[in-house]
C-alpha cells in the first residue's frame, strides 16, 4: 500500500511541538502496517484519535494580587479586558477559592485561577491539596517584580510532586517603557530585560537550588517578548495527545503559530485519510456519505481556527471601513471553488463519487474518494494558514489583488 510505505517518514518530519502521536505510537501503528494486519493498525489509529479528539487541558495560573494575573489569563483565552466572560482585572483578591474559566473557542481548555500562596494560610503541600493540584496538566506562577519565597517553595511542592510548572513575570512592557523614560540616553532594552531575567532567576536560585527559565511577557503583547518562547515550551512538554487542543487554541498572532496549527491539522487529517482507507480495503459499504456532507463543516471548523471565520473577518473589515464581502475579495480561501459556489461541495463530492462507484465498485472508488478529500482539505489547510499569516500584515492585502487562488486543480474535478 502506497500509503502505508510513507506513513513513518510523514509523522516523523514534524518538530516535537507540533507532533501529534507518541514515537511508540508511530512505531506500532508501523508495525502493524508493515504485517499487513490491517484492523490491529486500525484499532491504533481509532484510539489515537479518540485520545486527541477527546483530550481536556487544564491549566492552573497562581499569583499574589497585582501581578496581572486575571490579566494573563484572559490574554491566553484571547478575550478583552471588557468583553463578557472576562476575569475581572484590578480588584483586590478576596477569595481563596480557585475559579475555572473556559476558553471562548474550545471549552476543553480551561484556565484556574488559583489564589497566590501568600493570600493564603496554607503551606505548599496544603496548599496544592486545597487546589485540586492532580487535576491540572501544568502550573504557571505569575509575578511582576522578583518571585518570592512563597513561590519558590510552591514550585519546590510541584516539582517534588512530578509536576511541570513555568515562571512568568509579566508587565515587561510597564518596566521598559519606565526605565526609558527615567534614562533615555542609556536605555537599552536588552539589557533591561536581561537584568529583569536575571534578578528573577537569582531569588529563585537561592531556595530550589536550580535556575528555572523565566518568561518575560506583556499580557497585552501575544506575538512579543516571551510569550511565543513560552507557548513553544509548554507545547513541547505536553503529552503528544493533548498538543493538538492547545495549538488550536493558540491565536494567530505570529506565522509559527500558524504553521504549528497547519502541522497539527495535517497530522489529523493524514491520521483519519489512514483510517478510511483502511476501512475501505474492508467491504463495509455504506461509510462514506456522512464525511462527504461534513466537509463543508469542517473547512467552516478551519476557517474559525485561523481566525477566517465571518465574525472574526468582519471586525477587521470593519477597521477598514469595508464590508466583509469587500474584505474577503482580498483573501484566497473564498475562491478556492469559486466557479461552482452554486453547487454545494458536499453535492459536488456525492455526485463525483456516485459515478466513480458505478464504474469501478465501492471500496475502488471509496480509496479513490479519500485520496481526493485528504488533497482537498490539504489544499484548505494550506490556503487558510496563508491567509492567516497574510492577515499579520492586513495593509500588505491591498498592495496587491489577490484574487482566484492559483493551483493544480485535482484531476477528477469535473
Amino acid at each position: 500500500m502506497a500509503w502505508a510505505a510513507s506513513f513513518d517518514e510523514f509523522f516523523k518530519n514534524f518538530k516535537r511541538e507540533s507532533k501529534l502521536l507518541s514515537e511508540e505510537t508511530i512505531t506500532l501503528i508501523k508495525f502493524h502496517i508493515e504485517k499487513n494486519d490491517l484492523q490491529e493498525a486500525l484499532s491504533v489509529i481509532d484510539s489515537a484519535l479518540r485520545d486527541i479528539e477527546n483530550a481536556t487541558l487544564n491549566i492552573a495560573v497562581t499569583g499574589e494580587t497585582g501581578t496581572g494575573k486575571s490579566t494573563f489569563i484572559n490574554a491566553l483565552r484571547g478575550v478583552g479586558q471588557e468583553e463578557e466572560g472576562a476575569a475581572a482585572t484590578g480588584v483586590t483578591e478576596t477569595t481563596m477559592e480557585r475559579k475555572q474559566y473556559d476558553h471562548p473557542k474550545f471549552s476543553q481548555v480551561k484556565i484556574w485561577d488559583l489564589p497566590g500562596i501568600g493570600s493564603t494560610n496554607f503551606p505548599p503541600q496544603s496548599y496544592l491539596t486545597e487546589m485540586k493540584f492532580s487535576e491540572y496538566d501544568f502550573f504557571i506562577i505569575v509575578s511582576a517584580t522578583r518571585f518570592k519565597e512563597n513561590d519558590a517553595q510552591l514550585a519546590k511542592a510541584i516539582k517534588e510532586m512530578k509536576m511541570n510548572f513555568y515562571f512568568v513575570r509579566t508587565k515587561t512592557d510597564n518596566d521598559l517603557y519606565n526605565e526609558q523614560k527615567s534614562k533615555p540616553k542609556s536605555f537599552n532594552k536588552e539589557k533591561v530585560m536581561m537584568n529583569i531575567r536575571e534578578d528573577c532567576s537569582r531569588h529563585l536560585q537561592d531556595i530550589l537550588s536550580s535556575e528555572p527559565p523565566v518568561f518575560l511577557v506583556s499580557n497585552f503583547d501575544r506575538s512579543g517578548y516571551d510569550f511565543p518562547e513560552l507557548e513553544m515550551k509548554l507545547l513541547r512538554e505536553l503529552p503528544a495527545h493533548k498538543r493538538h487542543i492547545f495549538m488550536l487554541s493558540l491565536h494567530s498572532v505570529t506565522e509559527a503559530a500558524i504553521n504549528l496549527k497547519r502541522d497539527s491539522l495535517k497530522q489529523k487529517v493524514r491520521l483519519e485519510a489512514m483510517k478510511a482507507g483502511i476501512l475501505a480495503t474492508i467491504p463495509l459499504g455504506g461509510m462514506i456519505r456522512d464525511d462527504i456532507e461534513n466537509l463543508d463543516e469542517t473547512f467552516n471548523l478551519y476557517r474559525s481556527y485561523f481566525g477566517l471565520d465571518d465574525a472574526s473577518l468582519e471586525k477587521i473589515a470593519e477597521d477598514f471601513d469595508m464590508s466583509l464581502n469587500e474584505f474577503k475579495v482580498h483573501l484566497r480561501f473564498p475562491h478556492l471553488f469559486a466557479e461552482d459556489n452554486d453547487v454545494p461541495l458536499g453535492d459536488r463530492l456525492a455526485k463525483y463519487i456516485k459515478h466513480i462507484s458505478s464504474v469501478t465498485g465501492g471500496p475502488v472508488a471509496t480509496c479513490i474518494y479519500y485520496r481526493k478529500t485528504y488533497y482537498l482539505q490539504n489544499l484548505f489547510l494550506d490556503t487558510a494558514a496563508n491567509d492567516a499569516i497574510a492577515l499579520l500584515n492586513k495593509e500588505a492585502l491591498f498592495e496587491k489583488k489577490v484574487g482566484t487562488y492559483i493551483s493544480n486543480p485535482p484531476d477528477y474535478w469535473e
